[in-house]
This record gives C-alpha cells, structure tokens and sequence, in this order.
C-alpha cells in the first residue's frame, strides 16, 4: 500500500494531535508525545503545521514527525506500524533527502523511539549514533508526596513570572509573554497545565508545564526550570512532584519526561522524585558531507 508524505496545515494539527494522544501507552518506549506538539505551538499555529511531517497509508496517519528545529526531526510510528519495514525505508529515504523537504543537507539528527525498525533504517543507510537522551518515567497510582512548597496553576496575572523563570533556568529570552499565549490557544493545551512554585518569601522559583494525553495513559513534562538564583533549595525536586501530582489528577497512568544524558544534575533531580530511569535513547545523526 503506498505511503503518502505530507504536512497537516493548521487546519489538520487536532488530528495529528490526536492520533499522537491515541498512540500512547506505557508499554511503550518514551515517544513523540501531543505534548511535544503543544510546547512547540509557542511559535503560533502557522509555524507548528510547517514544523510537522505526516506519513498517511490508507487514508490513516502511519507516522508523525516534528522538526523540532531546522536540523533535528523528532518522530513516531502508529503502533501497529512499529515494525513495518516498508514504512521504516519510506520515512528514512525522505528524511535523508533534502529535495522531499524535511532536512536540509549537512550534519542533521533524527529521534526515534527505541526498538522501532525506523531507528534501524537510519542505521542501516549509515547514519551513526549521536546524542544519547536519559528517558524517566515515574508511576501514578499511587498518591505523590506533597512537594512542600506552594504551587500554583499559571494564570492570566501570573504569566510574566512564570516566563522570567523560564528565561532565568535556560538563559534564554525566547520564552516570552507573547509566546506563552500563543501555546496556550493551541490544541493540546486543553490538556495541559503550567504550574509555578514560590518559596517561603514568595518568590517564584520555579515553573513546570504538563501535558496530558488522557486518562490511562502517560503524560509528559516538558519543560521544568529552576530560577537561576534559587538552585541548590530543593525546587527542582519539588517541581518534578508537582507535576507528578497535577498530572495524576488529570488521570494520567505515569509522568515521563527526557533530559539529555549529559545533564547527569537534570538526571539525579528527577530520580530524586522517585523517577525511573529507561535505558538510554541515542539519536541517529547524518554528518556533514561537505
């Protein structure tokens, strides 16, 4: 059956979003969350659809991918496609491409989920392992530990704090008021949640955002930041069992999330939280020809 490439327009995201929310399950590796789809929404609805790459068979979405930056393509495969090697070669030749529009040519990554014979394809053409990524993943059925310090859902009036903590944790101005509002109009917001944590002399010290992808299935934290004056006090754990406990009311089964393996702080902080850490993801990368 023929494999079709194309990319969804605004007017198609609430599929892909859905077809990603549907796609996931504990059973399987740390993939391509709705979640990933609505951090990224930041940059507005326009630049989200130009962002994502559907693979459609049989009038179905077979695989869904985000270039989650111009050289790094961020994907998953419907489930019951996870080892269809027709699929696999037909994702891997249109990645490695630049005619067919996804990455240009050069030093580019793809990130697959582990055990998928996708990540094989791009071995098997000759792209090497690159950046190694520490998936953690923590259950909730349980009832979470009380983070022990004030937490509080992000609103209209609080939104200029929550973004200068975002700014301070990872030294950048990007994530500003303007961005914030464009993620949260976008669809899966509706499932989401920032949350801002103060400490004793009610400063904001840190901020965290969950996505949810319905009850029974994992959500997701992307991102979680510390003020770059608050670290070493603890807030870091405290807003990982936060978001924990934010996303078990919403009805998620667990909370993953993915640091890279270099950031062994980032690593320790979650597993401090009572986090599980997977065996680690390694990216496929293309090096520069030229």
């Amino acid at each position: 059956m023929r494999t079709t490439l194309g990319t969804p327009g605004v007017d198609g995201l609430a599929d892909v979003a859905g077809v990603l929310r549907d796609w996931q399950d504990d059973t399987s590796p740390l993939q391509l969350h709705p979640g990933d789809l609505g951090w990224f929404w930041r940059f507005g609805a326009e630049a989200t659809a130009a962002a994502v790459r559907v693979w459609g068979r049989g009038g179905a979405i077979a695989a869904v991918g985000l270039l989650d930056g111009p050289e790094l393509l961020r994907l998953t495969v419907a489930p019951e496609m996870w080892r269809d090697a027709e699929l696999a070669r037909q994702v891997a030749a249109d990645a490695a491409h630049p005619e067919r529009g996804i990455l240009p040519a050069g030093t580019v990554s793809v990130e697959t989920p582990t055990g998928t014979a996708v990540q094989e394809a791009f071995s098997e053409v000759g792209w090497a392992t690159g950046e190694s990524w520490t998936p953690l993943t923590r259950d909730l059925t349980d009832p979470v530990p009380d983070p022990g310090v004030r937490v509080e859902i992000v609103r209209p009036a609080t939104v200029a704090d929550f973004t200068a903590v975002h700014r301070s944790a990872f030294g950048s101005g990007r994530f500003t008021d303007d961005r914030w509002r464009a993620m949260s109009t976008g669809v899966p917001f509706a499932d989401a949640r920032c949350l801002l944590l103060y400490d004793g002399h009610g400063a904001a010290v840190a901020g965290v955002t969950v996505w949810s992808a319905g009850a029974g299935r994992p959500g997701l934290i992307e991102p979680l930041g510390v003020h770059a004056d608050h670290h070493g006090h603890g807030h870091g754990r405290a807003a990982c069992l936060a978001a924990a406990s934010a996303l078990r009311e919403l009805g998620g089964s667990s909370v993953q999330v993915c640091t890279p393996t270099a950031r062994t702080a980032a690593v320790a902080t979650y597993r401090s939280a009572g986090f599980r850490r997977l065996p680690e993801r390694l990216d496929r990368t293309r090096a520069d020809r030229g």
